[in-house]
Parts: structure tokens; sequence; C-alpha cells
């Protein structure tokens, strides 16, 4: 295995503060979203019909590895592209989490470390944030969201034509999930890194207006906007990767 291949693999734990995240969630026929993940992953499905891709956008602070001083940390804004699966480790454990598909970052520090110590694919592109309360809007490269952010006093709806029923069927494919999997198919080995969260209570949010162009570079068609959550001022930490052998 080759020096690369070794750091890639989240090979230490990892603590940062989110400032906030916001993750909107498209669902597709699970047939349509099968060709994304790799053979030792399953997709995460909802009455075996939709799966889910999501598009997370994260302001981080303090990023660094664990036990470093705050002032080590770097702060950069994430917006990552991830597909809701599930995974059967060799002990016979199921667990639910996510896979990367494309990661894209405001600086280009991030993009270098990031793709020397994980699979996620890091970019660097132009972000700029804009928040005139209750409204938030992004834009990342091509891609764009403005939403809602929640208040005390209204009742938000779950989008239009969502197969959720209802926000608590909605909140189980809220993200992020408790694992991160990663796949190299040159070892057929599968990297596991658990997140761990503390006062996780993501709020749904209206979505007034979004455009993601590099969907299309995954899925030649629309996903429906099935959910939308925003939560803010969280820690957060990763576990070191751990790797197991898959076979077929």
């Amino acid at each position: 295995m080759s020096m690369l291949s070794f750091l890639q693999h989240h090979p230490f734990a990892v603590e940062a503060h989110f400032e906030s995240s916001l993750v909107l969630t498209f669902a597709y026929p699970k047939a349509v979203l099968a060709h994304l993940i790799p053979p030792c992953l399953t997709l995460d499905t909802l009455h075996d019909e939709w799966a889910f891709l999501a598009v997370a956008m994260v302001q981080t602070k303090s990023l660094r590895p664990k036990g470093f001083p705050t002032f080590l940390g770097n702060d950069f804004f994430l917006t990552g592209y991830r597909v809701f699966v599930r995974y059967t480790t060799t002990k016979g454990k199921r667990l639910r989490g996510l896979y990367i598909l494309k990661s894209q970052t405001d600086r280009k520090k991030m993009e270098i470390l990031g793709n020397l110590f994980t699979h996620y694919n890091y970019e660097t592109i132009p972000i700029a944030i804009q928040k005139e309360y209750p409204l938030l809007t992004i834009h990342a490269g091509a891609s764009h969201s403005t939403v809602r952010l929640p208040t005390t006093d209204e009742t938000i709806p779950v989008p239009l034509n969502s197969p959720f029923a209802d926000w608590k069927e909605a909140r189980r494919f809220a993200g992020p999930l408790p694992f991160t999997f990663a796949y190299d198919p040159a070892s057929q080995q599968v990297t596991i890194v658990e997140g761990v969260r503390q006062h996780w209570t993501p709020a749904p949010v209206s979505v007034l207006a979004h455009s993601f162009p590099l969907l299309r570079t995954f899925v030649a068609e629309d996903g429906i906007l099935a959910n939308a959550f925003y939560v803010s001022d969280i820690p957060y930490s990763w576990k070191k990767g751990r790797r197991e052998q898959w076979s077929q």
C-alpha cells in the first residue's frame, strides 16, 4: 500500500466547531442512485423505493487533529455531496452512514489537506454567504440556495412532493449520520469514520430557492427536494478511521 493510500484513510481523530450547517436532501428512485456507490454499500432507502442524496453546507471553525490547541485549527466553508447508505461490517453489524461523492471548500489549504487525508474528493471554489435574518443565502461556485431560517412563531411544512409524511420521518435522513464510509477498490478495503456530535437538534427550514448544477454530473434527472434542516453552534469530532477487508 502506498503512503498516500495509507494517509487517505483518515489516520487520526479530528475535531472542529460547526458555526452552522445547512443540509438539503433530495429524493430519487433508488435505481437512479445505485451506480453512485461502491459494491460494499447499499442504499439507505425509504419504503424500499426512495434513495437520498444530500448537499451539506457547513461553516467550520478550528478544524484540527483532536487534542491540538484551538489556535492551530483551520476555518473553512464546506459543501459536501453525499449519498445515504448502509454497510454491514465483517462482524455482521449494520451501520447507517454517508458516502461522499464530492467536497468543495473556500480554502486551497483545506483542499490539499482534505485530499491528503481522505477520499472525499475536495476542490476549491468561491463561496459567498449573505445572512439577513431570517434569510440565509449561500453561493458556492455555480450553486446557490436561499432558505428562511427557523423562527419560533411559524410551522414549516415539509417540501412539496416530498416522500416524507412529516418532519419526524424526514429527520431520519437529516444528516450527518453516525458514520462516513470510503472504499478503496484496489485493496477492497472499507474505511469507517465515526462522527461524535453534541447538542445536535436540527430545525427544519423553508427553501425559497436552490440550484445545484453539480447534481446533474452524478445523475441525469432532477431529484425531489425532500427535506432541509439547519443547525448552529455545534462541537463536532471524528474518530480515527478504521479499516476492514471487504469481499463479495
